[in-house]
């Protein structure tokens, strides 16, 4: 209090915490459940380019698996994930054919671009038919 710390946060001070690493499973948790978590963020942004995000749970899973090698915990998650979409971002706005952006395991182990089904119209038909590229 002498130095202008509040008492609330003085009082917290002796006390011992302990925490624990998070697991694989508590990170992939920390990408969906939260109302603001990285995944739906991502989604939404993908959103404003009328292109769906879907990131598949094994993609998920090798996320959690680099950021607990990089022992940052859940910090590490958003740098990720944007290290695995950042060239797609990039190329969306350009590519105006493209519905849905597909994000799986070899994506981020590998650094691979992902999957992308685009819109393709027949001269046949006047509705629209998936491609995947």
């Amino acid at each position: 209090m002498k130095y202008g710390l509040i008492p609330e946060f003085i009082g917290r001070l002796p006390q011992i915490v302990t925490i624990e690493d998070l697991d694989e499973d508590m990170l992939v948790r920390v990408l969906n459940e939260p109302k603001n978590s990285v995944i739906k963020q991502y989604k939404k942004l993908f959103s404003f380019q009328n292109v769906e995000l879907e990131i598949n749970i094994a993609a998920q899973k090798e996320i959690a698996k680099i950021a607990i090698k990089r022992k940052t915990g859940a910090r590490a998650l958003k740098a990720i994930l944007e290290n695995v979409l950042l060239d797609t971002m990039f190329e969306m706005p350009s590519m105006k054919n493209i519905i849905k952006v597909i994000v799986e395991k070899t994506t981020v182990k590998s650094q691979k671009k992902p999957r992308y089904i685009l819109r393709e119209k027949s001269a046949k038909r006047s509705n629209e038919l998936s491609k995947v590229l």
